[in-house]
């Protein structure tokens, strides 16, 4: 018997502040399951820091059992140690999907933001409006970080619906 519904895991990486959110859709329903951050303590050691993101992460995994999973790619940064950083955490969670067998998909900023709001380059806020919006909820997903993630999750549900997605 097929499944009827399917779990999305969105993930917005970061180092100080990892986003994730988890959407059910089945069908053309979609419906909220949970979302969050993983947050680390800046000036502990950076492989502490990974450890902790690892051991969440893997935590938030096996709790809620996505179908698949969704990560915004990197974008371009400034400040060449963050980017660093980022990638870092970045990798941490893509061994943790690979290790759980949960299928990678990757989107860009600007194809989040394009499938969100419409505009690639919309501002945060928007962002956590149009989310709160298709997604019922009574308050706007915060931190940005939580919201971008429920976003990654969105943006994969259109890719879904109309194949063109990059995946691992």
């Amino acid at each position: 018997m097929a499944k009827s519904c399917t779990r999305i895991l969105g993930i917005d990486p970061g180092f100080g502040t990892l986003g994730y959110g988890l959407i059910d859709v089945s069908g053309s329903k979609v419906s909220l399951v949970g979302y969050g951050v993983i947050q680390t303590k800046p000036g502990e050691p950076i492989p502490n820091r990974l450890l902790k993101i690892y051991d969440r992460l893997h935590e938030i995994v096996e709790e809620y059992r996505p179908d698949e999973a969704a990560i915004e790619e990197l974008f371009f940064f400034r400040n060449v140690t963050t980017a660093i950083q980022v990638g870092e955490a970045r990798g941490v969670v893509l061994l943790v999907l690979k290790q759980l067998s949960i299928p990678i998909f990757e989107y860009t900023p600007h194809q989040v933001k394009q499938s969100v709001t419409g505009y690639g380059r919309s501002e945060k806020g928007q962002i956590q409006r149009v989310m709160k919006k298709f997604l019922g909820m009574n308050e706007t997903p915060k931190p940005d970080d939580a919201a971008d993630a429920l976003a990654v999750a969105w943006c994969h549900i259109s890719f879904r619906r109309f194949p063109g997605g990059a995946h691992r």
